[in-house]
């Protein structure tokens, strides 16, 4: 199978890249960068600036199936400003693909899957949610993830299967959120934030990787949940970290307040309080490497 990957130089992308390629599929990556680096051997690269309109056309050239997973990290302050560079990193890249497929004459893609977000679902202690929850979140990322993914849909305009991969907090050795979650408590300074109840849903970078790979080859279609079995309390969370690390917890709770003066409204991430499950994914037979946070963060550490 040949496959048109966007978001390829990042955390999942790479990962995915690799595995895609190692099951002896052939790689294309979008690229923003004319003469990129660190491009895995095999991988031909094409070039695109999404905010300018900008793609080669080229790049869709034999291939069978789209996987996007370009957009702005979510891990920066929230200035009004990147506020809108967070949505159109989005929407807009999402239309360019678009607009460019449908110029393509007799094209042969036949299936996008496309990363989106659990921020989708709103807050709430008491609920868990499956991908056949229908009620939707009005914070800025859920209102985000909403547009998002509405834009992703067109494609079945084109007669594209689409596949769309609600996407948790990624435990990674390297890269992701884990490492700004660790460090705080490598260095003995570890607190969990609020009551440090609220339910966070994440998932082992292995899994996220393995589950693209899946839904690619077995064509599956409709929303997914890309997030672990088993979510975490905050607290909880914290207290494996620091076993596993071997360092106390002895600073108090940090009250949401004093977050919110230092990181505006981004540090609605922290006080998160969503259980999700991958329901579709556990029924149609997908088996987690890393089902519990446990397992996980005792691959990942130190």
């Amino acid at each position: 199978m040949r496959i048109l990957i966007t978001g390829g130089s990042g955390l999942i992308g790479y990962a995915l890249t690799k595995l895609l390629v190692q099951k002896g599929h052939h790689v294309h990556w979008l690229t923003t960068q004319k003469s990129p680096n660190n491009v895995p051997e095999g991988v031909q690269t094409f070039y695109w600036n999404p905010a300018e309109g900008k793609i080669d056309d080229q790049c869709w050239n034999g291939v069978d199936a789209l996987i996007h997973l370009a957009g702005a990290t979510i891990a920066k302050r929230w200035t009004p400003q990147y506020k809108t560079i967070l949505l159109e990193s989005r929407v807009v890249s999402t239309n360019v693909l678009y607009a460019s497929l449908k110029k393509v004459p007799q094209h042969q893609v036949k299936h996008i899957l496309s990363a989106s977000g659990t921020a989708i679902y709103p807050d709430d202690s008491q609920a868990v949610y499956t991908e056949h929850s229908h009620i939707q979140s009005s914070t800025f990322l859920g209102t985000l993830v909403q547009r998002w993914e509405a834009t992703v849909d067109q494609f079945s305009k084109l007669d594209l299967t689409v596949t769309k991969v609600r996407t948790g907090v990624v435990y990674a050795r390297e890269g992701g959120a884990l490492n700004p979650i660790v460090q705080p408590i490598r260095w003995g300074m570890g607190a969990f934030f609020g009551s440090g109840k609220q339910m966070q849903s994440w998932i082992h970078l292995h899994d996220i990787v393995q589950l693209y790979a899946w839904l690619l080859e077995k064509g599956h279609a409709g929303v997914f949940n890309g997030v672990a079995p088993h979510a975490v309390s905050n607290k909880e969370q914290t207290k494996i970290i620091a076993r596993l690390l071997k360092r106390p917890l002895w600073l108090p709770p940090v009250p949401r307040w004093v977050m919110k003066l230092v990181l505006g409204d981004m540090h609605e991430l922290l006080f998160n309080d969503k259980k999700i499950l991958p329901q579709r994914a556990l029924d149609l037979g997908f088996k987690f490497t890393y089902p519990d946070a446990e397992k996980a963060l005792n691959d990942l550490l130190p």
